[in-house]
């Protein structure tokens, strides 16, 4: 027993050095250098600052560009949003129906959604569609395109997930004369709020630090996403490494507090669709 003890705090003090080593170093990294002069940033070391600038570097980087940045925030919560609401409602009635059906229509559409995790998208093609659909470079287009990019994925979580609900429950609900459509309404859709959870934290940092997207199907300034101020900030202040990190830190801070708080959601429904396939 004390052999196990042991090994077990050796496990968990491995484990936090190399989260600290992997997570801790890169953010003081960030952290510190956002605090320093311009001319001390530019030497991207980790030491401590000579004098600090705090207030004036992180203005700055929010000021730029007319404060784009307020703009860039407000158009990445709208999309993180709208996807996820738009991935909520879709992947979890085809994740219901892949589970519980098992024909060959059935069969093919579940062959093409998980094929989705393994052909990357096309970027020209995708471009081309959405002109002629008068959708391309509209907020309305990329939500549909970061939709449909996240439905693999987050239709294998909801089917597994349901895969861990007894039948039972739905024959009972079907004897008492509910229908299909009101059995997966009244009776699977509470039971899945865990998944929905771990899918909505998921999808929403993915969407929100989603920067190749934006960067092809939503371009220009006045549709800039949060992790386009970077792109756009490289280009007029290549230099000012401290205005830079200090942009980082501000585009970092909502999805790593949200991370911070709700990570147990995601280990509790990854877990909870892994008990049964």
């Amino acid at each position: 027993m004390k052999k196990k003890k042991i090994k077990l705090c050796l496990a968990e003090i491995l484990s936090v050095i190399g989260a600290l080593t992997i997570f801790g170093v890169p953010l003081y990294f960030l952290l510190i250098n956002s605090f320093k002069s311009k001319k001390e940033a530019r030497q991207l070391s980790i030491s401590w600052p000579e004098s600090f600038h705090i207030l004036e570097n992180y203005y700055g980087a929010f000021s730029n560009q007319n404060y784009l940045i307020i703009r860039a925030f407000f158009n990445s919560i709208i999309l993180a949003f709208f996807s996820v609401v738009g991935l909520l409602l879709v992947c979890a009635m085809a994740g219901y129906v892949i589970q519980r059906r098992k024909d060959k229509p059935v069969r093919i559409v579940n062959a093409g959604i998980m094929a989705g995790l393994m052909i990357p998208p096309s970027i020209l093609p995708t471009i081309w569609v959405m002109q002629s659909l008068g959708i391309y470079k509209t907020i309305f287009g990329m939500i549909l395109v970061e939709i449909a990019l996240g439905i693999p994925f987050t239709t294998m979580l909801f089917r597994s997930y349901i895969g861990s609900i007894p039948r039972e429950i739905e024959e009972a609900a079907r004897i008492d004369g509910c229908g299909r459509f009101k059995i997966f309404v009244m009776v699977i859709a509470p039971l899945l709020k865990p998944i929905a959870a771990t899918v909505t934290i998921l999808d929403s940092i993915t969407i929100f630090n989603d920067f190749n997207n934006p960067l092809y199907f939503l371009p220009g300034t006045k549709n800039a996403t949060i992790q386009l101020t970077l792109y756009n900030f490289m280009g007029k202040f290549a230099s000012s490494f401290n205005l830079l990190f200090a942009d980082i830190v501000l585009i970092t801070i909502p999805m790593l507090i949200l991370f911070i708080f709700f990570n147990q959601k995601i280990v509790d429904g990854m877990a909870a669709g892994s008990v049964k396939g």
